[in-house]
């Protein structure tokens, strides 16, 4: 991928020495226009971020992820398609902020992240990146959470409750939602196996407000009953 002019791969070592030279100037110096930024965090093989680029050609894309092997699928077939507005960024989420200017994103999407049912911090609906998030994202931006994990759903959930969230659309089952359109129905690599097991696909998405500090929920969740399948799995 170090050959496709849309992929971004920058040692961490240099973002400690300088600044990343797209921050706060993605939409302008990378795709050369003034449209919106939005992010899929956790993209995996690409997929969601080159459909949605699909659906929204005046919204620039940046699918981010840290396993190269898995982003160049997606980079690959925007490439081959010739996107203009999907481009693709390794690095590790917990570093979004040193990519990314205050206010320079509109929209966030967190599709099938790993609930870590052990790991509070760890994951993708946490405080600590809710925090990083409200960096980067403008006012009144909105996060959007697909997933297969009941526990991730109820956790993120009862977060948007305790932080006082403004809740846009949810469901603890889209398919059978009266809220399913075009672009919820993008189907990746991952959830098709999902569905092919019988499990039913929780969305929820929501406003970040700005002002107040974050705090986490105090709930017992059950655990998922089931393990998801790994991201390394072949298609």
């Amino acid at each position: 991928m170090a050959t496709y002019e849309h992929v971004v791969q920058v040692p961490f070592r240099q973002l400690q020495s300088e600044e990343f030279q797209f921050k706060g100037k993605w939409s302008r110096d990378f795709f050369g226009n003034d449209h919106p930024v939005v992010l899929e965090l956790g993209c995996g093989k690409g997929e969601y971020t080159v459909k949605l680029a699909q659906h929204f050609p005046e919204v620039n894309f940046i699918g981010i992820d840290i396993k190269g092997s898995r982003m160049w699928k997606g980079a690959t077939q925007a490439k081959e398609m010739n996107l203009k507005n999907v481009g693709f960024l390794r690095t590790n989420i917990e570093n979004i902020r040193l990519f990314f200017a205050e206010g320079e994103v509109a929209e966030i999407w967190l599709t099938f992240p790993d609930p870590q049912m052990k790991k509070t911090r760890k994951r993708l609906t946490a405080t600590n990146f809710i925090e990083s998030y409200r960096r980067i994202v403008g006012p009144n931006g909105i996060i959007h959470l697909k997933s297969d994990s009941n526990f991730m759903y109820k956790y993120s959930e009862a977060m948007v409750n305790e932080n006082q969230f403004v809740v846009i659309q949810k469901t603890e089952d889209l398919y059978h939602s009266e809220i399913l359109n075009e672009v919820l129905s993008i189907q990746t690599f991952y959830e098709k196996q999902w569905l092919d097991r019988g499990l039913s696909i929780k969305y929820l998405s929501f406003r970040l407000n700005h002002g107040e500090p974050l705090r986490e929920p105090d709930v017992e969740i059950e655990k998922d009953p089931y393990r998801s399948f790994g991201r390394s799995a072949k298609e």
